[in-house]
């Protein structure tokens, strides 16, 4: 438009000087070059008025451009601080690692998880006893049953499991046992022999540890748990000196205590006594129904334990341990198909290479309640141990089912143990005051052939006897046998978590067909087994 218009100024001057030059040549009037002079300032100030707007019309767009640009580059920043910011907050900044919130430790290689501040942990534990072994074995009479024992190998005990605390006073324990006594025997099915424990839950309790009344420690606790009722019972399978504890304990903590027992209770200690009592029911695995047929429906029992032990004289290498126990059974199981209340007292002969019984009462009929009571004692002397048990059980069998013997007179019936262990490496045995019963052997030099350690090595020997007769010569009576057993062990503790056991076992049982008939069916034995053992 600036061009156009200075052509035509350039035009209207050109025909100026062409108006002027014929003026002159002409003479054309001076009015018509004041009409020619006019028009051109009035074009002279058009051409001005178009330039000033041609500049200010450049200057707008650039200034527009300009802020457009930059509010363009405002908005890339923008969005690009943004992106940042995002990245950022993803991505963790380097600096200093934070503290850990858990520790994990080993200890006796136990992996165990703690919070840092110690109050809860979680840890992983385990144990497998593996026996092989075998027996001659030598019935009195043809009449004896059984005629023969099976040799051979057992999964004595294959336990994994967890153990841990909440909030430093809530404990709690988890175990499975794989293994078992029985390796299938057990069952209610047609043509299954008796066999004892089989797998199952072991340990599923809580228990909690925060009360501490009297100078000491208080425990309530429920659930499935080993109970700490009788010495070699409160004593770790782990830390025993033979491969099975001794016949007379078994018997009585299988009426209503031992592994495997659902229970609540408490127990107070300190370093000096422990006193404990515990409400018992049925061992895990116990039928639970009351119209099943088959196997029949079984109302579940229940019965108490308590105990007082305690050792009132302990030095440096020495100690005493003094106790006494008590047991009922309040409340039989009932078979609810037969109609029938039945208690079995027995045992296997202190091995379970073969899960047959040598001496058993039976079951006994019509039975309204059981009790138990005896006495326990122990002394240690640098590397040398002693301990004993003696039991009392008492039958009573006024239960009314409408069973022959109705009202028969209670039975009674007893036995005990005693052992001695010494350390040939000199090692002792520490006592642990929350089960008031004794640990086991930790080597102080393990076997090592690089550090040239051996271990701990341990000779033991027991004799035990358990009476299951009473009232023979009658009709009432029960002839459940005689068995004496004497067993010498060697044990070689490799370190804190393997050790390797040897046991000879010599045994004799006494024993008449029926309470009234003395046929001898009767039995001697001797057998040789051997433990492979961890645990963590």
């Amino acid at each position: 438009m600036l061009r156009k218009a200075f052509a035509t100024a350039l035009g209207i001057a050109g025909a100026l000087m062409v108006s002027q030059a014929h003026a002159e040549s002409a003479g054309n009037s001076e009015q018509e070059i004041a009409l020619l002079k006019q028009q051109l300032k009035m074009l002279e100030q058009k051409l001005d008025k178009l330039q000033s707007q041609t500049a200010a019309n450049t200057a707008a767009t650039a200034k527009a451009k300009v802020e457009a640009r930059a509010e363009a580059k405002a908005e890339a920043r923008s969005e690009a601080k943004a992106v940042v910011a995002n990245a950022s907050a993803a991505i963790p900044l380097k600096g200093p690692a934070p503290a850990s919130g858990v520790v994990v430790t080993m200890p006796n290689n136990r992996p165990t998880i703690c919070t840092a501040d110690g109050a809860n942990c979680v840890a992983i534990t385990g144990r497998v006893h593996w026996d092989v072994g075998g027996y001659d074995y030598r019935p009195n009479t043809a009449a004896t049953v059984p005629q023969k024992l099976d040799s051979g190998e057992n999964v004595r005990r294959a336990r994994i499991g967890l153990a841990g605390k909440f909030f430093n006073d809530w404990n709690f324990a988890l175990v499975y046992d794989f293994g078992g006594t029985s390796d299938g025997f057990g069952g209610a099915a047609p043509g299954s022999l008796p066999g004892g424990g089989v797998s199952g839950l072991e340990n599923a309790y809580l228990s909690y540890t925060g009360l501490k009344p009297f100078g000491g420690r208080l425990a309530v606790e429920a659930g499935i748990m080993d109970l700490p009722y009788t010495l070699d019972e409160a004593t770790s399978s782990n830390d025993i000196m033979f491969m099975e504890r001794a016949s007379p304990g078994i018997i009585a903590t299988n009426i209503a205590a031992g592994d495997f027992r659902s229970a609540a209770g408490t127990r107070w200690y300190n370093d000096q006594l422990w006193i404990g009592g515990y409400v018992t029911g049925p061992a895990t695995g116990a039928i639970h129904s009351a119209s099943s047929a088959a196997p029949a429906g079984t109302s579940e029992q229940y019965g108490a334990v308590a105990r007082v032990a305690g050792n009132p004289i302990s030095g440096q290498d020495y100690s005493v341990h003094i106790g006494a126990d008590a047991q009922w059974l309040i409340q039989p199981p009932r078979n609810l198909i037969a109609n029938t209340q039945t208690v079995t007292l027995s045992d296997r002969p202190e091995l379970r290479l073969d899960p047959t019984t040598l001496v058993s009462t039976g079951a006994i009929a019509n039975v309204s309640g059981a009790q138990v009571y005896s006495l326990e004692a122990a002394a240690t002397y640098g590397p040398l141990i002693l301990q004993g048990e003696y039991f009392w059980y008492n039958v009573d069998r006024t239960a009314n089912t409408g069973v022959p013997l109705v009202g028969a007179s209670s039975l009674k019936f007893q036995g005990g143990y005693a052992q001695a262990g010494y350390v040939l490496t000199g090692e002792g045995r520490s006592y642990n005051s929350a089960n008031a019963a004794y640990n086991g052997v930790k080597p102080a030099h393990p076997f090592s052939l690089d550090g040239g350690g051996w271990g701990a090595w341990e000779v033991a020997g027991r004799v035990s006897q358990v009476d299951l007769n009473d009232q023979l010569a009658t009709a009432n009576g029960i002839a459940g046998g005689r068995q004496t057993v004497y067993t010498l062990a060697l044990n070689w503790y490799v370190n804190g978590n393997v050790r390797f056991m040897l046991d000879y076992l010599h045994g004799n049982i006494s024993k008449q067909a029926s309470p009234v008939s003395t046929a001898d069916v009767g039995s001697k034995f001797d057998a040789v087994a051997m433990r492979t053992q961890f645990a963590f």
